[in-house]
């Protein structure tokens, strides 16, 4: 793109703004500093950790917060209560993010950031002091957990600019890296702390945000700067107003798509579904429209004609695809059948889940850091493209491994993924923001954060789609057989059966004990004790469950190592290394791309 402010009058709006800015704290920030960007980098990667912990720490804390409430979330009635505490943080966060980091472009980032801090706050602690219960109590958590949303999309939104503001491009791969790893560990350290808090107390769930937010709130306020370029413009509310519920319809769409409809495992062919994909999808081409027409739009579309920003986001967008589902499976296949297999009793799986998956997180945290230090001086492309090829390897291992596998293969494909993972995540960041105009920064990040976002949604439609599908398949002969064959009654059996195979995933995910959930006390206590014994003991359901769910596993992962080859193809795609024009390398080159 050409260079969109002179030089002169970047000079002059960057006076402007110290001059605010001295008026509001006394002293201009010396934003070129090492150690004011260790400043940025510390408290915004602290502000994306809270956020991106909080985006699954309910995953493995949601059998504690139902039980507290008194809901039983195996009721069909209640699946939907289900679902929206999973998903409603993700898609507040997901849909919000271009806009807000809009408004950082506009009225500084620094602003929407500390009220991030503030907003995110004040709803964790509404989140802890949560008094009802039953279906209100549900519906009350899962209103603040979209309004705590808004605050997590204000940090989401503002974070990389801010420290793409404050690093020089040849910092700015490490700077970037280490945010991006922390936000991505984040999502599976919460899976840990959600499990160790929740038998405690489920509210500590919510509560444990609190002090990390008023130090947080406290800090960027005294000690963040807006130092980067404003772009003075009237709010687009047509542009927001689109872009909002198109996306909004089409991630609902996906959130009931996968509950069952009519007597069909999932919903796709409901007319609401389809209603909200189509009407979505429509709507998201007509924000297309208006934003090229409107004088001072959202989202500029023509940063897509940059390469480096095209390429990466859709890197971004795969790569989420297959991360968020992957998850999503392990949690399923660790709690469902490994862990009970291996001794472990229903309802501590859940942690346990968290705690094997962590050789993942590790993979992230170390080659995180490592590959944006070593893409601040060769670029991004090598990184991020080999990172996705090594991440499809981690599939393909995992896509091998029988269901009952020995931990030590299991906890090295998981590492060589999360290696792989952590090796795109910085670099392709960083190439991402490097080429953005250095006033478009915010709604850059904000659209590059939305990719990643709508990822983590798209991925819970796609895999539990499939895992559905495949279990549907050949589940309902395998439980009714194996169930009349330990005295179940035959039209018990055949009922229990022919429930949606979504229900056998919640359960397993949620840690309850299958066979006791599905059938329930009234079948149970007919039953001689030694059957009852066996059938609700650890081996039968993993081991019912371990042929069809190694049909949908297959099928899932394979999906996955598709995505990551789509996301190594786009990312070599990107080009050399790439700094937008008016965005000065030091030594300044006469043009804004170098080697």
């Amino acid at each position: 793109m050409g260079q969109t402010t002179t030089r002169e009058g970047r000079t002059d709006m960057a006076r402007t703004e110290q001059a605010d800015d001295r008026g509001r704290h006394g002293r201009a920030p010396d934003a070129g500093s090492r150690h004011y960007g260790w400043v940025v980098l510390s408290n915004t990667t602290l502000g994306m950790l809270m956020a991106t912990v909080n985006s699954s720490i309910l995953l493995i804390a949601l059998p504690d917060i139902f039980r507290g409430l008194g809901v039983d979330p195996l009721d069909p009635g209640n699946s939907s209560l289900l679902l929206w505490l999973m998903m409603g943080y993700l898609v507040v966060t997901a849909v919000l993010v271009v806009s807000f980091g809009r408004l950082g472009d506009m009225f500084g980032r620094v602003r929407m950031y500390n009220a991030g801090f503030a907003v995110f706050t004040i709803f964790s602690v509404l989140l802890s002091v949560t008094w009802m219960s039953g279906t209100a109590g549900v519906w009350w958590i899962i209103v603040m957990r979209v309004l705590q949303g808004v605050g997590g999309a204000l940090l989401m939104a503002n974070s990389n600019a801010i420290i793409t503001d404050a690093f020089p491009p040849d910092r700015r791969g490490l700077a970037l890296g280490l945010n991006q790893v922390a936000g991505i560990a984040g999502s599976f350290l919460g899976l840990v702390i959600g499990g160790l808090l929740a038998p405690i107390e489920w509210r500590l769930v919510f509560l444990v945000s609190v002090p990390f937010g008023v130090f947080g709130t406290w800090w960027a306020y005294r000690r963040l700067r807006d130092t980067g370029l404003r772009h003075r413009a009237r709010m687009d509310w047509w542009g927001n107003v689109t872009f909002a519920v198109g996306l909004i319809a089409v991630l609902v769409g996906i959130t009931y798509g996968i509950q069952p409809y009519h007597g069909r495992t999932m919903g796709w062919t409901n007319p609401f579904v389809l209603a909200a994909l189509l009407g979505g999808a429509a709507v998201l081409v007509a924000f297309c429209l208006v934003e090229t027409r409107a004088e001072e739009p959202m989202f500029h579309l023509g940063l897509f004609r940059i390469r480096a920003f095209s390429a990466g986001n859709l890197a971004s967008l795969m790569s989420g695809l297959g991360r968020g589902g992957l998850m999503f499976v392990l949690i399923i296949w660790l709690q469902g059948i490994w862990l009970p297999r291996h001794g472990y009793d229903f309802a501590s799986t859940p942690l346990w889940a968290g705690i094997f998956m962590l050789p993942l997180t590790v993979g992230f945290l170390v080659a995180g850091p490592l590959s944006g230090w070593l893409s601040d001086r060769y670029g991004a492309r090598p990184f991020a493209t080999g990172g996705m090829l090594i991440a499809a390897l981690g599939f393909v291992w995992l896509v091998l491994l029988p269901v009952n596998f020995g931990y030590l293969e299991f906890s090295l494909a998981l590492l060589v993924n999360g290696i792989g993972m952590g090796l795109f995540a910085s670099p392709n960041r960083a190439g991402i923001m490097n080429s953005l105009p250095a006033a478009q920064r915010g709604v850059g990040a904000g659209m590059s954060t939305t990719f990643q976002n709508t990822a983590m949604v798209l991925s819970i439609g796609i895999f539990f789609s499939l895992m559905i599908t495949g279990l549907a398949a050949s589940l309902p002969q395998t439980m009714a057989a194996g169930l009349t064959a330990h005295g179940v009654p035959a039209a018990a059996a055949h009922r229990v059966a022919a429930l949606p195979p979504v229900a056998v995933l919640f359960a397993s995910l949620l840690g309850y004990n299958p066979v006791q959930s599905l059938l329930g006390p009234g079948i149970l206590d007919h039953l001689p004790a030694a059957d009852v014994h066996y059938l609700t003991g650890r081996s039968f359901f993993p081991t019912l469950i371990s042929g069809p769910f190694a049909s949908g596993l297959a099928v899932a992962f394979g999906f996955a190592i598709a995505a990551c080859l789509v996301a190594a193809v786009a990312s070599w795609l990107r080009g050399g290394r790439y700094v937008h024009v008016d965005e000065p390398v030091e030594p300044a080159p006469a043009e804004g791309v170098s080697a």
